[in-house]
Formats: C-alpha cells, sequence, structure tokens
C-alpha cells in the first residue's frame, strides 16, 4: 500500500511538473513572442498549419509573383512549403482547440511529462522528477518551446518513441512496442534526420536484445519495426504527391545543395565549402553554448551531468541506461554533417552572432534529454551519497537537514546561473518584440476589413519574410488579404471590389537593431481617365538653400527648380500622352516623357539645405497605359535623408516634423481638356 501511494503521488507530481511548464510556455510565449521571432520559419509552418485545416497541400495564387510565401515551392500543381507537414499537423490541431498556441502548451506539457517517464524507466521516480525539472528550467527549452517551429514537437514524438520503447523492453507489452513505433515513424515523417539520430541508440539497443533473445524479443522488437515503416512509407508517399518523386524531399526541390553533406552548400543566395574542418569548428562552438549558456545551470548543470555519468559507470551502466548515454554521441556527432548548425551561429569570429544568440542552438534540442537524465542521477545520487556520510556522524535528522540545506544553497547557485544565462535571449527578444509592436501598430484591433494590403518585400519575393505577422488564409477569401507590392495593377484587378492599402514604414526592417521606427497603412486609390494629375504640396524647412525636382520613368529624366522657395511647394504632376510638371516648378531641362504600358512616374524634390546637407521627398506613382485610358494609384511617399534611404525604408508618416516638413497629395483623373 505504501509503495502505491508513493507512486501515486510521484505521478501526480509529473503531471503537475509538466502544468507548470505549460503555464511558464503559455506566458513566455504570449509575452515574449507576440508577433513570433526572428526566425520567419514560424510562418511557414503556421501557414501549412492553416492549409491543413482547410484540407490542402498546394496554394493557389490569384496573381503570379505576388502571393508566395517564404520557403514555398512553385510548381505546375500550386505551391507547397518546403517543410513535412507533421508540426504543422501539431499546430493544427492547437488551432481547433482554441488557438494555435495551445499546441504549443501541450507540446511543452508533454516534452516534460516524457522527459520524466523516460528518465524513470532507466533510473527511478525521483531522478525523473528531477530531470523533468532541470527541462523545463533550461533557457533552450524555455525559448524553443515558445515559438512555432519544428524541434519541441519533434522532440515530442521522441519522447514518445522512447518511454513507449523502454516500457514494451521492460514489460514485453506489444502495445508500447506498437506505439513506440508509431511514434518513431511520425517523427521520420516530421525531421528524417532528426528521427535518425535520436533512433540510433534505441536502434542498437534492439539489436543487443534480438542477438541475446531472439524469440522473446522479436514480437515486440517486429511490432515496433512494422509501425515505423509505416511512417517512412507514409514521408515517400507524401514526397510523391507533392515532389513527383518518392526520395526527392521538397527542402530538395526548393535548394538542391541544402541539407547533409559536406562540400559545397547553397540555398538561395547563401552558399558555402562545408568542410569536415568547417563543421567541426562550428559544432565545437555550438556545443559550447549548448552547455554553457543553454542549459539549467550552465556549466554546474554539465558539470552535474558529468557526476551522473560517472555514478552510473560506478555503478555499472545497464544497457537500458546505455541507450539514453548514447544520445549524447548521435546527436552530437550526427549534427555535425548538417550545415545548418554553421547557419544559426552567423559570423563564427563574433561571440553571439546569429539566431543562436535569439533562439539557442534548436538543432540540439533533443540533447536536453540525455544531459537532463544525467543531470538529476548526479543530483540524487550525490544527494544521497553525502546523506549516508553525513548519516555515520550524525542523526538521521541532522543528516537530511543538512542534505537540505545543500540542495537549496546548490539549486539558489543553479538558478542565479540559470537566471542569467536566461536574461540575454529573453532581453534581445524582448527587444525585437518592441521593435514589432511599433512595425505592427498600424494593425492593433485588427487588421482593415474587406482589404487588400500590399507589402514591401525588403528580402526579395516573398510574402512572410519578414511579416510573418501577416499572413493569407488559404482561400484569400478573409477580411484581409496580403500581397506583395511588385504588380498592384494585377492585384487590384483580381481583387476589384476590396479597399487597398499600402503597408509602409521608416527604417530598415532590422529588429535587432530597433528599426523600423514607425509604420502605416496608407490607403491607395484606382483612378482612370484620360489625363491624371497628382498634386502634391510639401513642407521646406527655414533656411533652405533650393529645392530642384526629378521627374523619371523608365531611365529617361526630366529636370526643374523652384525659385525662391518659401515655407511650402506646390506641385502638379500631369500624366497624359506625356508626364510634364507644373506649379511652382520651372524646367531647367527639356525631355520627353512618355508612358508606354504600365509603369512607375518617380518625382524626386530635393531639399538642399547648405553645407553639403539636405533630404528628398520621393513620390512613387503606379501608372498604366491601356488603350487611351490612363490608370494610376496612390503613390508611394517617402522623405528621405539620403539618397541610399529612400526605396521603401523612409515611408513617410503623416504628421508634421519639427522642421516645418510634410506631404500633402490628391490623385484625381479626368478627361482630357478639349
Amino acid at each position: 500500500m505504501a509503495r502505491l501511494t508513493e507512486l501515486r503521488r510521484d505521478r501526480l507530481t509529473a503531471a503537475a511538473l509538466s502544468l507548470v511548464a505549460g503555464a511558464v510556455i503559455a506566458f513566455v510565449s504570449t509575452q515574449v513572442f507576440p508577433y513570433h521571432s526572428l526566425n520567419h520559419d514560424e510562418g511557414v509552418y503556421l501557414q501549412q498549419a492553416a492549409m491543413l485545416l482547410e484540407g490542402r497541400l498546394f496554394l493557389h495564387s490569384p496573381v503570379e509573383g505576388a502571393f508566395r510565401p517564404w520557403f514555398f515551392v512553385e510548381s505546375e500543381r500550386g505551391m507547397y512549403p518546403k517543410y513535412a507537414p507533421v508540426p504543422a499537423m501539431i499546430f493544427a490541431v492547437g488551432k481547433l482547440l482554441g488557438g494555435y498556441r495551445v499546441a504549443l502548451v501541450a507540446v511543452a506539457a508533454g516534452n516534460v511529462l516524457g522527459v520524466v517517464g523516460v528518465v524513470r524507466e532507466v533510473f527511478d521516480h525521483r531522478t525523473g522528477l528531477v530531470a523533468g525539472l532541470f527541462v523545463l528550467a533550461s533557457p533552450l527549452f524555455l525559448i524553443d518551446s515558445s515559438v512555432f517551429l519544428p524541434y519541441a514537437p519533434t522532440t515530442l514524438l521522441n519522447l514518445g518513441f522512447g518511454y513507449a520503447y523502454l516500457v514494451a523492453d521492460r514489460t514485453g507489452d506489444r502495445r508500447y512496442a506498437a506505439a513506440a513505433g508509431a511514434a518513431v515513424g511520425l517523427a521520420f515523417f516530421s525531421r528524417p534526420y532528426t528521427a535518425v539520430l535520436f533512433a540510433a541508440p534505441f536502434m542498437a539497443h534492439a539489436c543487443w536484445t534480438l542477438w541475446r533473445d531472439l524469440r522473446g524479443a522479436l514480437p515486440r522488437q517486429a511490432a515496433t519495426a512494422v509501425l515505423g515503416l509505416v511512417g517512412v512509407a507514409t514521408t515517400l508517399t507524401y514526397n510523391a504527391i507533392v515532389t513527383g518523386e518518392p526520395f526527392r524531399f521538397p527542402y530538395q526541390v526548393f535548394a538542391p545543395e541544402d541539407g547533409l553533406g559536406f562540400g559545397h552548400r547553397e540555398i538561395l543566395a547563401h552558399e558555402i565549402v562545408y568542410t569536415p574542418e568547417l563543421a567541426l569548428r562550428a559544432n565545437r562552438l555550438v556545443l559550447e553554448l549548448f552547455f554553457t549558456e543553454w542549459i539549467a545551470g550552465g556549466l554546474l548543470g554539465a558539470g552535474l551531468a558529468a557526476v551522473g555519468i560517472a555514478l552510473a559507470a560506478r555503478a555499472g551502466f545497464t544497457a537500458r541506461q546505455l541507450v539514453v548515454a548514447g544520445l549524447f554521441v548521435s546527436v552530437a556527432a550526427g549534427n555535425v554533417y548538417f550545415w545548418g548548425n554553421f547557419n544559426i551561429l552567423g559570423d563564427l569570429e563574433q561571440a553571439g552572432d546569429g539566431l543562436v544568440s535569439a533562439l539557442g542552438p534548436y538543432y540540439h534540442f533533443d540533447l536536453l534529454i540525455p544531459t537532463a537524465a544525467f543531470a538529476a542521477r548526479g543530483a540524487v545520487g550525490g544527494a544521497r551519497t553525502v546523506q549516508s556520510a553525513l548519516a555515520d556522524r550524525a542523526s538521521r535528522r541532522s543528516a537530511r537537514a543538512l542534505v537540505l540545506a545543500l540542495v537549496l544553497v546548490s539549486t539558489a547557485g543553479m538558478g542565479g546561473v540559470t537566471a542569467d544565462a536566461l536574461d540575454a535571449p529573453l532581453s534581445e527578444n524582448m527587444e525585437v518584440t518592441r521593435t514589432y509592436e511599433n512595425a505592427y501598430e498600424p494593425f492593433e484591433g485588427g487588421p482593415p476589413e474587406n482589404a487588400v494590403v500590399l507589402l514591401p518585400d525588403p528580402y526579395g519575393n516573398w510574402l512572410n519574410h519578414p511579416f510573418q505577422y501577416l499572413r493569407n488564409d488559404p482561400g484569400y477569401d478573409e477580411e484581409t488579404v496580403y500581397a506583395i507590392n511588385d504588380r498592384p495593377f494585377a492585384v487590384h484587378d483580381e481583387f476589384p471590389d476590396r479597399r487597398f492599402y499600402r503597408y509602409v514604414y521608416r527604417g530598415a526592417w532590422a529588429p535587432y537593431a530597433g528599426s523600423p521606427r514607425a509604420a502605416h497603412l496608407q490607403r491607395v486609390r484606382d483612378v482612370d481617365g484620360e489625363r491624371v494629375r497628382l498634386r502634391t504640396s510639401v513642407g521646406i524647412p527655414d533656411g533652405a538653400a533650393g529645392v530642384t525636382i526629378r521627374v523619371g520613368i523608365d531611365g529617361r529624366s526630366a529636370y526643374y527648380v523652384v525659385p525662391d522657395p518659401d515655407g511650402d511647394v506646390s506641385l502638379t504632376l500631369l500624366v497624359d500622352d506625356r508626364v510634364r510638371l507644373r506649379g511652382d516648378a520651372r524646367p531647367l531641362q527639356n525631355e520627353t516623357l512618355t508612358v508606354e504600358g504600365r509603369e512607375t512616374v518617380r518625382m524626386t524634390v530635393f531639399v538642399d539645405q547648405g553645407g553639403g546637407n539636405g533630404f528628398s521627398y520621393r513620390f512613387d506613382l503606379p501608372v498604366a497605359a491601356e488603350d487611351r485610358e490612363l490608370r494610376a494609384l496612390t503613390p508611394r511617399v517617402e522623405r528621405c535623408r539620403n539618397a541610399r534611404a529612400c526605396g521603401g525604408a523612409a515611408a513617410h508618416v503623416p504628421g508634421t516634423g519639427p522642421d516645418g516638413t510634410f506631404v500633402e497629395t490628391n490623385l484625381t483623373a479626368s478627361e482630357r481638356n478639349p
């Protein structure tokens, strides 16, 4: 009865620990990552989850070149993500249960519970609970469990496999063996190489059990193998559906030289020669960061794991303990072969550079399991050793009190180290979130209804890169549709009954550096007629030395000057069969400018403030000459401190500046004068 009561208490404690983990992740996810992280893959998985909820494997772009999401492959059947759908399926289940973040909470709780279960199987209940607490306190777990990336969900599947396998090994229960196979098959579907690295020590153990007792081990190992192969078959079937070839993975279609192996590696415009020497150097740095900054207690936690290994070795490793210890080797060695561990470091010469500074060594997420297991073994075994030694010299009560004091002191020490290690990534991510709050301020309260929002493309012709917070539903039929700003007329023709807006911001897109600083949703009107007029007034600061204007189209330019500018300048840009400027400007150079097809008329007003100083107002007016009709869209307006700042990073935000600068525009169309 006492044994049963203790077991029940341990299970309740494990459940409580998992609930705490879920609550912590709910807090971190909503408070630190409300607009998602610096890793734009989050948008890929969430877009994929939305597709799965509607029963779609492909997206179909309403306008070619204007709706391709980040990391999606274009094919004859439609666009599909380069990632396998299992993590997205898990996030989709969360959406069905109340919200995508519900999945993060459930995965985090499940991972802590899984660690407790696996470690309990190879050691004991108390060690399992300490291991679960160790994982919960690790910065890598706290950060990466709070974002929509595949590492924590895949670890959940791996832990499900590991726990079910160990229970089947202990009891001979074929149901657990089958569950182990199903879990590892899903893990393979999710991230094949990650699953193989995790499963490798278990596979070695399975071969050992077959060699030792073929008849006894074969039924359960066969059940695991068969269900695992079903997962492999499912993966190959999915490949065949989306890529046309079972052994060609979507990520290989997206970037054929991205993936495993040494030699030339490349994705998009990023390429290196990934040599074994570079691989070893990069992975040494990653492992150093893992054991010093991203586990509970940092070096103290790593030292505790080393003590645990020593204690287990002194007592004589069991085969099951060797399986968990083998994860140190398979995960660490296997990742050397993957160039992603080089990419997350950024500049190898600069400490804390790259995504690893904000999100940690996430490709080594599974390494938390053996580290926690043996750190817990070191903590529990060390406490027992100290208590036993003290019991010889003092009463049992005094020994327990001294051990408790030692535990409290060591826990406080490890807690201090962990808090210090966690402070840096939390601060960095919070700084990014504060910038995101400024950037997405125009969408506060929800995006505009029955609208199309035209987005800039600072990183190339992609949606959700970087604006992963602004995503389309798979059918492009919800209240707001997002499109790249490159083909505005074609997008307008596809959605003629919606209001159009243009999302603009000031400053380069660099959230880690506090930029952009302000953003605006600019209403975009579509006008048409035989003649288009853009009337504009701009503010000129006192003491300006002069104002010159350039009007350009398709490489041709005309120049104007404003004599004696004072306070403000009013201009009218006329577009019919020619492009010319009226108002306060006088021509400096006669150049006939005409519009043919769909082009952009650019007007740049340079304000010379003397001494080599000045700034520009820039107006980019999309126009289209179709038959004898002209169409035009509200221009994009920028106020640029220098020429290099123009082009998307210097948007004018409505209002009057402290130096008297302002912009007013009015776009109209009319019939040609008789």
